[in-house]
């Protein structure tokens, strides 16, 4: 396990060294630890562990502003300022900002070459998890900046300044390309699979096969709003004719690479947003807290993840008001509910934030079962929206570690039970996404105004909202004719393709 760690490192630094192989025309060597020289097995954890640092991390913070889960303390008012206030161009920064382009378009450079490498080698099982995985980024792009490069993306000197697509484009090209993937692993020959290296699934096929139609089935309900019922139907029924189904009960799409206890080799959620190698409290942990409305919405539903997810306050759970420019005594760090680790819950787990070496969530097990609720309630799959939505109720409180309630009992209040509704559904998706997979919980918000979290106190307006990035200044740098094309990327008066809200 520490030497699949090891060679991460050095995968990664060594893509970094590959964009220069044209122009430095000097004699390789075989013992050097360049990507030429690393063998499938080597890449394939780098990119993934990669994937999962982008999710967990950035996607994750951004998404738990925006999307409704957290804030500041009073003491940490001047923290995260750009998100808090919508800032756009600083995000965008070449240098200061949050480099969400940057780190897609590498995560998808590690995949082009695993691609290339599994295509000399006949390496199909390696091919399909480069397609899938390469769909799953060009998927979060789109639903970040909208157009981008697909087509003439990841090809170097051949296309320097690649031709932006449309997103609805790009949206269905991936989607195809994961359908290409799943049926390069199914044409793998058996004994071919990767084992540990593939730090996802260990070489399970069915997993694979599962995970590429999940991700699929979130890209088709991402555009349930955007009047293309008739594409969606037709790809759900493709998916559903396939026959491989879709994560479900239990199978967490989770990435555990080796972890250690050592720094930069912990669960990356952990290090950045709990504790550090010497067990101290990081600056994120100590400043970051829930919203009062997060904490309103699991007290009204009696929820019992909440006593699992955050400290109580004397007897009460307390949160803070998103960008609130004030530093009131009211949301100081003594005032406020903090995340619950381990040292907060008696050497036990808490909901969040288990252990330094727990596995990373890329795609949970109960995300899967409300996106299959519902696809199901709208009609595009086969099955029962309300056993979906009850199973993934029941799968966040296992991962929480809930106690104190029963699952059936829960369900059984009247402002939890399935009621047959997309609201009802989204509520407890946002709920059980909390923290693990908040970016989900902005692109619903986008998606269909649901829940209805108050805004930033700190936007420039009420009705101001960030709706997606501006292009970055790397890209304006370098692809400028091209990124002008694409007209206004304002991030909170211009929209991806499928919100249309």
């Amino acid at each position: 396990m520490k030497n699949t760690l090891s060679v991460i490192l050095i995968f990664i630094s060594a893509v970094a060294f590959t964009s220069c192989s044209d122009y430095l025309d000097v004699n390789d060597n075989p013992n050097a630890p360049v990507s030429e020289n690393l063998k499938l097995s080597a890449k394939l954890p780098a990119a993934l562990v990669s994937s999962v640092n982008q999710e967990s991390v950035q996607l994750n913070q951004i998404g738990a502003f925006w999307g409704g889960y957290w804030g500041t303390t009073s003491e940490g008012v001047n923290l995260f300022p750009d998100l808090k206030n919508y800032n756009g161009p600083a995000i965008r920064h070449q240098r200061d900002g949050i480099p969400v382009w940057e780190n897609a378009y590498t995560n998808l450079l590690y995949y082009q070459l695993i691609r290339e490498q599994a295509t000399k080698e006949d390496s199909f099982f390696y091919l399909g998890i480069a397609k899938i995985m390469q769909g799953w980024h060009f998927l979060r792009l789109v639903d970040i900046y909208n157009n981008i490069p697909f087509d003439q993306a990841l090809q170097g000197t051949i296309f320097p300044t690649p031709r932006y697509e449309d997103g609805k484009t790009v949206y269905e090209k991936s989607i195809a390309l994961i359908s290409d993937g799943m049926e390069d692993i199914k044409a793998a020959r058996a004994g071919s699979e990767p084992g540990n290296d593939d730090v996802l699934f260990k070489g399970n096929r069915t997993l694979w096969l599962k995970f590429g139609n999940t991700i699929k089935l979130r890209a088709l309900v991402r555009q349930s709003e955007a009047g293309n019922d008739t594409y969606v139907k037709a790809e759900a029924q493709k998916i559903q004719a396939e026959g491989s189904g879709f994560l479900g009960a239990g199978e967490h799409a989770a990435i555990q690479p080796g972890y250690l206890m050592t720094a930069g080799k912990m669960n990356p959620l952990w290090e950045n947003f709990y504790r550090n190698v010497q067990g101290i409290s990081t600056a994120n942990h100590i400043d970051i807290r829930p919203t009062a409305y997060l904490i309103e919405q699991y007290k009204v539903r009696n929820d019992p993840r909440l006593e699992q997810l955050y400290t109580a306050v004397g007897n009460d759970y307390k949160g803070v008001l998103f960008g609130n420019p004030n530093a009131e005594a009211e949301y100081n760090r003594s005032a406020t509910s903090l995340f619950k680790g381990p040292q907060e819950n008696s050497n036990r787990p808490g909901g969040v934030f288990k252990s330094a070496t727990q596995a990373t969530i890329l795609l949970s097990s109960f995300e899967s079962l409300f996106l299959q609720a519902e696809a199901a309630q709208r009609g595009w799959i086969s099955g029962s929206a309300k056993s979906f939505y009850d199973l993934a109720v029941g799968e966040s409180f296992v991962y929480v570690g809930t106690t104190g309630m029963s699952i059936d009992n829960y369900l059984a209040q009247s402002n939890v039970a399935y009621n047959a509704t997309i609201e009802r559904i989204i509520e407890q998706k946002w709920l059980s996404l909390n923290s693990i997979s908040s970016i989900e919980a902005w692109n619903d918000y986008r998606r269909l105004s649901l829940p209805n979290f108050p805004n930033s106190l700190d936007a420039a307006s009420a009705t101001d909202r960030p709706l997606r990035l501006m292009y970055p200044e790397s890209e304006r740098q370098t692809n400028n004719v091209e990124a002008t094309k694409q007209g206004n990327d304002d991030m909170v008066s211009a929209r991806v393709w499928w919100d249309t809200k």
